[in-house]
C-alpha cells in the first residue's frame, strides 16, 4: 500500500500488556503494519511492557487500579498528564481503543487543538449492564457512549450486528471495518496428534472455548452445555483456554473438562488447530476475535445469535449459531457437529477459506485510507491547528 503522506497516530488504549485481551492482540497487529507502512505512531496506556518489550513509542498515563478487576487501571481523567508528550509528537489524528477516561481525555484534546479523533469500538460496555440486568446502568452508558463517540470524525466498528445496534442508539459516525487474522499464526498445519493425546482425546472430539474466564461471557451457558452432553456421552473432551476471575468457580461445573489457563504463541495455535469444534456463548462481543482465529485454524464455530462473534459465520456454512442464553440449543448445535462428521469438515474448510478473506494487511490498507481521507476533510474544514510542538 501507498501512502499518500507521511502519517503520525496517537493511539490511547486501556491496556497495552501483551496478550492481556483480545484488544490487545488487534492493537499489536496494527503496530506491526504501522511500523511496515512507515506511518509514526505513539500509544498512551495506563498499563505498558517493560522498554525493552515496545515495539513502538509508548507513554504511561497516571492511573489508578481498579478494586474489583486489579488486572486493569483507569487514566487519571484529563489530559495534562499527556499533553506534553503528545505536542511533542504533534500527530495528525488520534486514535481511541476504549471510552474510559482515558479516551474520553483524548477527544477533549483533540476538540480543543483541532486533530481529528476516530475511535475503534472494540468492548460493548452496555452488554455488561444488560447481562447484569441493572437497567439504569445500560441507559447511563449508552449516553455516555453516544456523547463520547459523536464528537468523533469516525467509530470503526468490526461487527454487522453491532453496528446495527449502535446506531439504532443514535451512534452517528459508525464505520464498518472487521478485525483481522495472523493467517500465519492460526492455520490448520499446527494441528498435533501429540496435543489431542496429551488432553486425553485420541479417539474423542475436542470442544474448545478460548477467551477470558469472567462470568460476561455466558460461561453459565458454556458449563449448562457442557453438563447436558456429558450426561448424554462420554465421546468429547472439553478444553479451556484462558484465565480470570471465575475459573475455579467453573472447575466444579464442569469437572471433567481441561483447564489449560492463558495460551499464546504456538501453544495456542496447536490448541486451535488440534479442536475439533470451537464454541464461544458470549452475547457481550463486538467482534470475538478468537471466532475469527478457530476459524482461520480449520475449526467450525458455534457462537450465539447476540452480540458481535456471531456476525462472520454464515450459518450451516462455516459454523453454527445457537440462540442466546440457552444451553440445551447451544448443547444440541455442538451434538450436531459431534454427530456429522462430514458437515463438521465440511464447514471447517469453508471457515479456513472465508478466514483468507481477512488478512490485516487489507484490513490496515482500509483504515489507512479512512485515516487520510478524514484527515483531509478535517484540514479543509479547520484552516488552521492549535497545536505547535512544545
Amino acid at each position: 500500500m501507498l501512502v499518500k503522506n507521511k502519517l503520525r497516530a496517537a493511539y490511547f488504549a486501556g491496556t497495552m500488556k501483551h496478550g492481556q485481551d483480545g484488544v490487545t492482540r488487534v492493537l499489536y497487529k496494527m503496530i506491526e503494519q504501522l511500523n511496515t507502512l512507515g506511518i509514526e505512531n505513539i500509544f498512551f496506556s495506563p498499563i505498558i511492557p517493560t522498554k525493552s518489550e515496545q515495539p513502538t513509542k509508548m507513554f504511561e498515563v497516571p492511573s489508578f487500579t481498579i478494586p474489583v478487576y486489579k488486572e486493569y487501571k483507569i487514566a487519571v481523567p484529563g489530559y495534562k498528564n499527556f499533553e506534553d508528550k503528545l505536542r511533542e509528537f504533534n500527530p495528525d489524528i488520534l486514535h481511541i481503543n476504549s471510552p474510559c477516561s482515558l479516551g474520553y481525555a483524548a477527544v477533549k484534546f483533540g476538540q480543543k487543538n483541532n486533530i481529528p479523533v476516530v475511535a475503534t469500538y472494540h468492548t460493548h460496555f452496555p452488554s455488561y449492564a444488560k447481562y447484569y440486568k441493572v437497567k439504569t446502568f445500560e441507559n447511563l452508558g449508552w449516553n455516555y457512549l453516544k456523547s463520547l463517540y459523536n464528537k468523533c470524525e469516525a467509530v470503526f466498528v468490526p461487527s454487522k450486528p453491532i453496528m446495527e445496534e449502535l446506531g439504532k442508539h443514535g451512534l452517528e459516525t459508525i464505520k464498518y471495518l472487521p478485525h483481522g487474522v495472523d493467517a500465519d499464526i492460526f492455520n490448520p498445519s499446527f494441528k498435533s496428534l501429540a496435543w489431542r493425546e496429551s488432553m486425553g482425546a485420541k479417539d474423542k472430539k475436542i470442544i474448545l472455548y478460548a477467551g477470558r474466564l469472567v462470568w460476561e461471557k455466558d460461561l453459565k451457558v458454556l458449563a449448562d452445555a457442557y453438563n447436558i452432553i456429558d450426561s448424554q456421552r462420554d465421546d468429547a473432551v472439553f478444553v479451556l483456554v484462558g484465565d480470570g476471575p471465575v475459573k475455579e468457580v467453573l472447575k466444579t461445573l464442569m469437572p471433567k473438562a481441561i483447564f489449560l489457563g492463558y495460551q499464546s504463541g504456538e501453544a495456542l495455535s496447536t490448541a486451535y488447530a488440534s479442536s475439533d469444534i470451537f464454541v464461544f456463548p458470549s452475547t457481550t462481543e463486538t467482534f470475538g476475535n478468537v471466532t475469527v482465529e478457530a476459524m482461520a485454524s480449520g475449526v467450525p464455530p458455534v457462537c450465539v445469535r447476540e452480540g458481535g462473534a456471531y456476525g462472520i459465520i454464515e450459518e450451516g456454512i462455516t459454523g453454527l449459531i445457537a440462540e442466546p442464553h440457552n444451553p440445551k440449543n447451544f448443547a444440541d448445535k455442538i451434538i450436531f457437529l459431534l454427530d456429522n462428521e462430514e458437515k463438521r469438515i465440511e464447514f471447517g474448510l469453508n471457515a479456513y477459506k472465508f478466514s483468507q478473506t481477512q488478512s490485516w494487511d487489507n484490513i490496515i490498507s482500509k483504515l489507512i485510507r479512512n485515516y487520510e481521507t478524514i484527515i483531509d476533510s478535517y484540514r479543509k474544514a479547520h484552516s488552521f491547528r492549535i497545536i505547535k510542538a512544545a
